[in-house]
C-alpha cells in the first residue's frame, strides 16, 4: 500500500524548494529541473518494487493530462514572449528548423529505432515523431526571456535565441501530425490507400485549421482587451492577467473542436494577442503570470519523469536505448538542425552550432508517447520509454548544466565579432 500522505509531504516539499531554485541556482551548472528530476528519482527509489503508480504507460491517460496542460500553458507563455511579428522573411530560420531539420529529425530517430531496438516500422516512426518535438518548457535558459527584453530580437545577436523559442513554439504542433503517420501506419495496413489523405488533412489541413483558428481568437480578444473601453480604462484593465489562462484554453478548446491542432492554436493565439497590441506593459505581465504557472506545473511533471525513470524505465534499459540516446542527442538533433541551417545569413557559424546543439527535449515528448497510447499496445510503449525517458533525462542534465556557460561563450564571441 503506497504512503499517499507521505506522498503529498515529498511532493509538496519537492514543489516548495524547486520554487525557490530558479533565482538561487540562476547562472549555475546546477539548474532546477536537474535538482528536481533527482528529487523524483529519489522518489522512484523508494517506491515499492511491485508499485505502478509512477508507470506512466501504466496510467498513460494521467500522465497525458498532466503533461498536456504543462506544454499548452508554456507554448501560450512561449508566443507571449516573441516581439518579433510573424512573417516568411523574419521567420525564415524557424521555417528552416521546421521543413527540413525536423523531417530529417523524425527520420532519422526513427531509422535508429527501427535499427538498434528492433521495433516494427510504425513504433519507429512513433519514436520518431515523439522525440521530434524541442520542449518549451525546459528550454527557457536558451531562448527569449519575455515581452519587452526582447525588442532586439531582429537583431543578429538575438537570431539564436529567437530560433530555439520560436521553433519550439511550432513543433510540439507539428510533431501530431506525424505521431498519426505512425498511428496509421500501425492500424490502417498499406500506406497507398490512405498516405494522400493523411498528407492533405492531417499534415496541412488541420494545421492551416489550427493556425488560423487560433489567430483569429487571439486577434480578436487582443482587440477587445485593449481596444475596448469601459470608462476611462481598457477592458484588460480588468481582465488581467486571468484573461491569458482564458485566452489558451479558449484556444486549445476551439482549435481542437475545429478539427486543428490544439497545441498550433495556443501558440498563434499568443501571437494573434501580441499583433493586436504590440508594445503595451501588460504583456510583460500575463507572460510572468504565465511563467509562474507553467513552472509550478513543470515541476509536477519532472517529478513524474524522475520518479518513472528509475521506478519503471531503469530496470529495462539496454545498450539499445543508450545507444538511441546518444544518437538523439549527440548526432541526429544537431547535424540535422546543421543541414537545416546551411546558407541561412541570419545565422554566424557559431549561432548555428548554438541552435542546433540546444534541442532540449522534454514534456512534449511524454505526451506524445503517453497519447499514442490510445492506438499502440502497452508492450509498445514500455519498449519506448526507457530510451524516451533517458532522452529526457539526459537532455534535462546536459541542456541544463551547459546552457548557462554556453551562452556566456555565445555572448562573448558574438562580441569579438562585432
Amino acid at each position: 500500500m503506497v504512503n499517499t500522505d507521505l506522498m503529498y509531504a515529498v511532493i509538496g516539499a519537492a514543489l516548495l524548494v524547486g520554487s525557490l531554485l530558479p533565482r538561487l541556482l540562476r547562472d549555475r551548472v546546477l539548474s532546477a529541473p536537474i535538482v528536481v528530476v533527482g528529487v523524483g528519482m529519489l522518489i522512484g527509489w523508494l517506491m515499492p518494487t511491485e508499485s505502478q503508480l509512477v508507470d506512466v504507460i501504466e496510467h498513460a491517460e494521467l500522465a497525458e493530462r498532466m503533461a498536456e496542460i504543462t506544454v499548452i500553458v508554456a507554448l501560450f507563455g512561449v508566443g507571449l514572449a516573441l516581439d518579433r511579428p510573424l512573417s516568411f522573411r523574419g521567420w525564415s530560420t524557424t521555417w528552416r528548423l521546421l521543413a527540413i531539420g525536423m523531417p530529417l529529425s523524425i527520420a532519422g530517430v526513427a531509422f535508429l529505432g527501427w535499427w538498434a531496438l528492433g521495433v516494427t516500422p510504425a513504433v519507429a516512426v512513433l519514436l520518431g515523431a515523439v522525440l521530434a518535438p524541442t520542449d518549451p518548457v525546459l528550454a527557457s535558459d536558451v531562448q527569449v526571456e519575455g515581452p519587452g527584453t526582447a525588442e532586439g530580437v531582429t537583431d543578429e545577436a538575438d537570431e539564436a535565441r529567437f530560433a530555439l523559442t520560436s521553433e519550439a513554439g511550432l513543433n510540439d504542433a507539428l510533431a501530431f501530425p506525424f505521431v498519426y503517420l505512425a498511428i496509421y501506419l500501425a492500424t490502417k495496413g498499406v500506406p497507398t490507400e490512405w498516405v494522400w489523405s493523411w498528407l492533405a488533412w492531417d499534415l496541412i489541413g488541420k494545421t492551416v485549421i489550427g493556425a488560423v483558428a487560433g489567430w483569429l481568437i487571439g486577434r480578436l480578444v487582443g482587440a477587445a482587451l485593449y481596444r475596448v473601453r469601459i470608462g476611462d480604462h481598457r477592458l484588460i484593465g480588468y481582465a488581467d492577467p486571468a484573461a491569458a489562462v482564458a485566452t489558451l484554453t479558449l484556444a486549445y478548446g476551439v482549435g481542437e473542436l475545429v478539427g486543428g491542432w490544439g497545441f498550433l492554436s495556443v501558440f498563434c493565439a499568443a501571437l494573434g494577442v501580441r499583433a493586436a497590441e504590440r508594445h503595451d506593459e501588460k504583456h510583460a505581465r500575463a507572460h510572468e503570470f504565465i511563467e509562474y504557472t507553467e513552472h509550478l506545473l513543470t515541476l509536477l511533471v519532472l517529478l513524474v519523469i524522475g520518479a518513472s525513470f528509475i521506478s519503471d524505465a531503469v530496470s529495462r534499459l539496454e545498450w539499445s536505448h543508450v545507444l538511441v540516446a546518444a544518437g538523439v542527442l549527440f548526432v541526429i538533433r544537431p547535424l540535422s538542425a546543421w543541414i537545416a541551417l546551411l546558407g541561412d545569413g541570419r545565422l554566424q557559424p557559431v549561432e548555428r552550432v548554438f541552435v542546433s546543439a540546444f534541442g532540449v527535449r522534454g514534456v512534449g515528448s511524454l505526451f506524445y508517447l503517453c497519447y499514442a497510447m490510445g492506438y499502440f499496445s502497452k508492450d509498445d510503449g514500455w519498449s519506448l520509454w526507457p530510451a524516451v525517458s533517458l532522452v529526457i533525462v539526459s537532455s534535462i542534465v546536459l541542456h541544463g548544466a551547459a546552457s548557462s556557460p554556453a551562452v556566456k561563450a555565445l555572448d562573448r564571441l558574438r562580441g569579438r565579432s562585432t
